[in-house]
């Protein structure tokens, strides 16, 4: 199971829904710029780049300057600590439903 800390960090990142709107964002295409992020999301360039700069600390995305420019990309791998940490309890979670199925069509057959 991942360290906590690395949990906390993702799911802290995450926590914040203009940021979690931006990284959906980043997600949907290969890569993308602040400027392009700001069209439309009510969020001012510098605000984007706070956000951006915090997902990029927690490892969610990554970027790439080119000239005046930078993209910025989604980084599956940041979100390793989580995926690790849910498929541990997916186990409970799914033994748990299967003891509950049993005992509803017990109950009603």
């Amino acid at each position: 199971m991942p360290e906590a800390a690395s949990i906390d960090i993702v799911l802290r990142t995450l926590a914040d829904a203009t940021r979690r709107a931006v990284f959906e964002r980043v997600c949907k295409s290969s890569e993308i710029r602040v400027g392009e992020l700001t069209q439309g999301s009510g969020v001012t360039q510098g605000a984007i780049s706070q956000h951006l700069k915090v997902l990029k600390q927690a490892g969610l995305v990554a970027e790439r300057p080119e000239g005046r420019n930078v993209y910025y990309r989604a980084n599956p791998e940041g979100l390793a600590p989580l995926v690790e940490w849910m498929d541990h309890y997916a186990v409970f979670w799914r033994d748990r439903f299967t003891d509950l199925r049993t005992l509803l069509q017990e109950i009603d057959p």
